[in-house]
């Protein structure tokens, strides 16, 4: 039976203080023997559970599969319907509303309220929902479920309380929009049509009423019938059968004349007077072919049919382009006199909407703008212009512009930083845009009181990282970086996108950034890294390129027998990376038996090249192949600006890169960092005995990363999706002695889902790794520099280094790295490290001053590095030397104290599921762990004692694009992609939370309703008795009855007269709006004192009655009534 002895056996000479912790330390949430007691290391926890609620802040980007649109012309918001039941309110910049139906179920049509403050929203389950706008966060007032017919469309007059609701079955359903009850009022579609039609019209498509007269109401069938039906007698003023079918109707102002779209490419225009057949037809892309017959088009989807004061009238329509034309893109076409303008776009066009000057249909219309909502786009046109520019779009809508593989969060960064990210990126943006203010003015945002630079990072497919600010719940693109641009061109059916598949081989795969000194770090996929700095001018500069062979072979194996002293590592300075890791082979070397061997996956430029100013790539750092096998994917990377050095590691091994000097100092196997005596007592071996499998795990594209949810995730180790494994499968082939058994619970690796492939090939990958001050051994006196390693086995190892600090000596002189420590266990994968003070104070990394290679030099103030330290050592008084590490695996989470390397707390944060992501945080002036698990709980533990404050499950099922982009950050913030192309912040704040209605805009301000055009004597005369009828007299229950109680069910909201308080707390348009209150209160108040001189007349009357009845029957007896 074997014991467990240290895990670095061949250093207990030069390393005694280099055990591990007692095995007790990890069984249970106890304090070890000789560890010290929490006592002695008495820190002032400050922060409570009541610190902490969860709920989501804002939505940015473009909505996901959208399916409908809408705008309000007096308010000037415009709203956006989803797939998924969910609904995006846009306004002017700062003005950004997401609200998501319960039941998910698909957009199909909305209705503004024009300057009423609420929207109609109509959903594929045949529900209609009415929000109330008048809040920061909407909320629906009341619901109204058809049971047996579906919805198919919907109108709702301007300044009416009455929405019309055409259904499949062809009927036409009135709703009262104030109390949402369904009239008793129907036009059925048998009433509708004449008895001797044959054929059902089909649904309806279209409804409107006449700009000429509102009491008559324009009804489109999908069958090619339209029928006008006059509301006030109830019958059908004309009926029109067209042999094409109908997709849309629209008016011209006077009410004289419509237009209809058709499925066959054409438009037809009908004039009142002769409804027997079209006034014109119209094939606007159909050509005459020599044979003299048309060619065949698309069906126009949309047509708009908008008049101008000062020019001929707009038709534009989507659609209608001919079948003949292959590859032709989707099109919006803009008919303007005999002008005929196309515009193409890069995506099919979901909907798009005309955007006039007055909301009155019977007006001139004189449209300004076109908004156009494409599949994954959203573009507004400027009509007032000859060449129809588009306008800048003020909104981040192309996050998704590349498929996001990769997300990082800095909230609370230098002030300096986003200023100047924003002024190169301003020189690279694209011109040619409209001059004219955006068009989608409304609401109102201001910037809240708390207030901080914060910065998203996205990476993409393509290789490009995008730097947004993301400060005040607004996101704003500041600079874009191609990284693809340090590489040749792969060209066609060569390299390693042909013969591996490989769809996005420059695809981001994560980044690491340091803010202070603006040093930037991107990981891809093709297993390389590129180490980028910051300059404000431009330069000339050859790319310098590392080649590092990172391979668990058996012949890399370091056996003590070759140094007993240090099985591990080489002496200090014995190392020569220029032999052992860099490899300048010529491109394309290959083995006698014609597989690729010390070859990288990309070619790096190799001559000078011109760099704009921004991030300028300083290093690219590439793993080989071995023997045809591709480089395995890099699984965790760390910089540190200060000590001048890059680490990274993937399931072979790890890696250590002085950039200053250009040098590879270590490269090791993961099973040497242990030496004779690992833990596990596995057999090594080389990868290629999973050949097969190992390459299509690491090399798979990126291009449909988003089209099976099932995909595995290619940088990530967990296996999220096999959640049944068999607990036989996940062995590990570990040792089974007695020893290694009993502490099972201990350390080793859970029997669950969170497995990762690479263990199944007893492989094990460096999670994660941080460089900082720390104590190396236990003898250690003062803090030195550090590289803290966490492998994919729980194994958490301390590797310390030796860094000249002398200017002059650090560009000259070599790093060695001392032997290692140091070396901890916890159950599962290690996710995070984190370093308190004894007084449980965050201690930040060391990090360099910015400084800019590239400005002119200073003879008087030479260019010399400034570092800036945080020594673990500089605050304790009381408390002795030392600090505190925090480690979080993915099932637990410890407190050491170092330098003895004590175990202080314990907590196990889940046995059912397993941390996903994991950070130590800042919030309210105190830090504390942040942990999102695969079960999407979000938990936060204390600091250093990790007492459990908050537990919400917050996400019910997990899915890949949320587990690969999800990540914390300071300040009670975090944020994931929701979908493919939207990011979704949320707080775990209760400060931020109750801040949170200052923070948002407001969708609704008071504004004065637009007066309608005096019509003229003779116009209001002979044009019609518009203006004298009634709905309310028509629909009312008195008029039209109750309707039947199956056809609809209503289902009162929950945002009513809560919605109203939080309204009423804006103080954005206060005075406005008690203005237009105290306006209403007293109209009111009229009409109360009229009601209670009416219900003091009845009452005086009633008791006249009873009093004389009470006479009459007062002498008779029982027997005589």
């Amino acid at each position: 039976m074997k014991k467990f002895r240290k895990v670095l056996d061949g250093l207990t000479t030069s390393s005694p203080g280099g055990t591990m912790g007692s095995p007790s330390c990890g069984s249970a949430a106890g304090t070890p023997t000789a560890a010290p007691t929490p006592k002695e290391i008495d820190v002032q926890e400050t922060l409570v559970s009541e610190n902490f609620q969860l709920c989501k802040t804002v939505r940015h980007g473009f909505p996901y599969q959208p399916t409908s649109l809408a705008f309000d012309p007096v308010q000037k918001i415009l709203a956006i319907g989803s797939r998924s039941g969910g609904v995006r309110i846009l306004g002017r910049p700062g003005v950004d509303c997401y609200c998501q139906h319960e039941s998910g179920a698909a957009v199909l049509q909305l209705q503004f309220l024009i300057n009423e403050g609420a929207l109609v929203t109509a959903c594929a389950d045949d529900t209609l929902h009415l929000w109330n706008l008048r809040q920061r966060r909407p909320a629906v007032l009341h619901s109204l479920k058809f049971n047996r017919e579906r919805i198919t469309f919907c109108h709702l007059p301007f300044q009416s309380k009455w929405l019309y609701v055409g259904t499949e079955r062809g009927n036409t359903h009135i709703v009262n929009i104030e109390s949402f009850i369904l009239s008793g009022y129907v036009i059925m579609w048998n009433k509708a049509i004449e008895l001797s039609t044959k054929t059902h019209p089909g649904p309806v498509v279209h409804l409107s009423d006449s700009p000429k007269d509102e009491g008559k109401l324009l009804i489109g069938f999908e069958g090619g019938t339209i029928v006008q039906w006059d509301l006030r007698a109830k019958k059908a003023d004309f009926r029109i059968y067209y042999d094409e079918a109908i997709h849309s109707v629209s008016w011209h102002h006077e009410g004289k004349q419509f237009m209809c779209s058709h499925s066959d490419g054409s438009l037809t225009l009908w004039n009142l007077r002769n409804t027997t057949k079209p006034f014109q037809v119209t094939f606007p892309h159909g050509k005459i072919q020599k044979d003299g017959r048309k060619e065949s088009c698309k069906p126009i989807l949309k047509v708009e049919y908008k008049t101008s004061r000062s020019s001929e009238p707009f038709v534009i329509f989507s659609g209608g382009l001919s079948y003949d034309k292959a590859g032709r893109r989707p099109a919006l076409t803009i008919m303007h006199g005999k002008a005929i303008t196309v515009l193409e776009m890069d995506y099919p066009i979901v909907e798009f909407m005309v955007l006039c000057e007055t909301p009155y249909n019977n007006e001139v219309q004189d449209p300004y703008a076109v908004v156009v909502l494409l599949e994954k786009d959203f573009i507004v046109v400027d009509l007032t212009q000859s060449n129809f520019p588009v306008f800048e779009n003020p909104y981040p809508m192309d996050i998704h512009e590349s498929p996001v593989t990769c997300t990082a969060y800095f909230a609370d960064c230098p002030p300096d930083i986003i200023p100047i990210l924003y002024s190169i990126g301003a020189k690279n943006k694209k011109t040619g845009y409209s001059h004219k203010e955006w068009p989608i003015g409304g609401g109102t945002w201001t910037l809240g009181s708390h207030t901080y630079p914060e910065i998203i990072i996205t990476g993409h497919a393509d290789g490009s990282i995008k730097f947004w600010d993301a400060s005040a719940f607004t996101l704003q693109m500041l600079y874009k970086l191609k990284t693809s641009k340090v590489f040749e061109k792969p060209k066609p059916g060569e390299g390693r996108a042909a013969e591996l598949g490989e769809e996005d081989p420059f695809a981001v795969q994560m980044v690491s950034w340091c803010p202070h000194s603006r040093i930037f770090c991107v990981v891809g996929i093709s297993a390389h890294i590129i180490l980028y700095r910051f300059s404000k001018y431009d330069a000339n500069t050859q790319i310098v390129s590392l080649e590092v062979r990172l391979q668990c072979e058996p012949e890399d194996i370091i056996t003590p027998s070759e140094n007993e002293n240090n099985p591990c590592f080489s002496e200090p300075g014995s190392h020569s990376p220029q032999t052992h890791h860099q490899h300048p082979v010529s491109p394309g070397s290959r083995t006698p038996d014609g597989a690729k061997d010390s070859i990288p996956c990309l070619k790096v430029k190799d001559k000078m090249v011109r760099v704009p100013p921004g991030y300028q790539s300083d290093l690219v750092i590439q793993l080989l192949w071995v023997d045809g096998e591709p480089p395995q994917q890099i699984t965790s990377l760390d910089l540190n600006s200060a000590y001048g050095l890059l680490a990274f590691g993937n399931c072979n091994g790890l890696a250590v890169v002085d950039y200053l000097q250009k040098t590879v100092i270590l490269c090791i196997s993961t099973l040497d960092l242990y030496g004779a005596t690992d833990p596990y007592q596995r057999l090594t071996r080389s990868p290629r005995r999973n050949r097969q499998s190992t390459s299509e795990h690491c090399m798979r594209g990126l291009s449909n990363f988003y089209s099976d949810s099932k995909k595995r995730i290619r940088t990530s180790y967990q296996s999220l999706t096999e959640l049944t494994d068999n607990q036989q499968s996940i062995d590990m082939e570990r040792s089974k002695s007695p020893t290694s058994e009993s502490r099972e619970n201990s350390f080793s690796r859970s029997r669950s889902s969170s497995v990762s492939s690479i263990d199944r090939d007893t492989k094990e990958a460096i999670t994660t790794l941080q460089f900082g001050e720390s104590y190396g051994r236990k003898s250690d006196a003062l803090p030195t520099p550090c590289l803290w390693v966490g492998t994919s086995l729980g194994v958490v190892i301390l590797i310390p280094l030796s860094i000249p600090t002398d200017h002059e000596e650090r560009m000259e002189d070599p790093v060695t790295v001392g032997p290692s420590g140091a070396v901890q266990m916890l159950k599962g994968s290690v996710l995070r490290f984190g370093f308190l003070d004894c007084n449980g104070a965050l201690i930040q990394s060391p990090y360099e001053v910015w400084r800019d290679l590239n400005a002119p030099e200073d003879p008087d103030r030479p260019r010399r590095r400034k570092l800036v330290h945080f020594s673990p050592s500089s605050s304790q008084d009381a408390f002795g030397e030392g600090h505190l590490a925090v480690v979080c695996s993915e099932r637990q989470a410890k407190v050491f104290l170092m330098p003895s390397q004590s175990c202080l707390f314990v907590h196990n944060i889940t046995e059912s599921s397993f941390v996903l992501r994991a950070d130590v945080v800042s919030l309210c002036n105190s830090v504390c762990l942040a942990c999102f698990c695969a079960n999407g709980h979000v938990m936060t533990l204390s600091l250093p004692s990790l007492r459990p404050l908050m537990d919400v499950n917050y996400l019910p099922l997990t899915d890949m694009r949320i587990a690969r982009t999800f990540c914390f950050t300071n300040e009670g913030q975090a944020l994931y992609l929701s979908s493919p192309t939207e990011i979704q912040r949320i707080t775990y704040s209760q400060e931020m939370c109750d801040n949170l209605q200052e923070m948002l805009g407001e969708l609704f301000t008071p504004i004065e309703t637009p007066e309608a055009q005096n019509r003229g004597f003779l116009k209001g005369f002979f044009g019609g008795n518009a203006h004298t009828f009634d709905r309310e007299e028509l629909f009312g229950e008195a008029a039209a009855g109750k309707a039947s109680r199956s056809l609809a069910q209503h289902i009162p909201g929950q945002g009513g007269v809560e919605g109203m308080k939080v309204a009423a707390s804006g103080a954005v348009g206060e005075l406005a709006r008690a203005r237009i209150a105290l306006d209403e209160r007293g109209q009111r108040l009229g009409e109360l004192e009229e009601r209670t001189a009416l219900m003091m007349t009845s009452a005086e009357t009633f008791s006249k009655h009873a009093h004389e009845l009470m006479l009459k029957c007062k002498d008779k007896k029982w027997y005589q009534f």
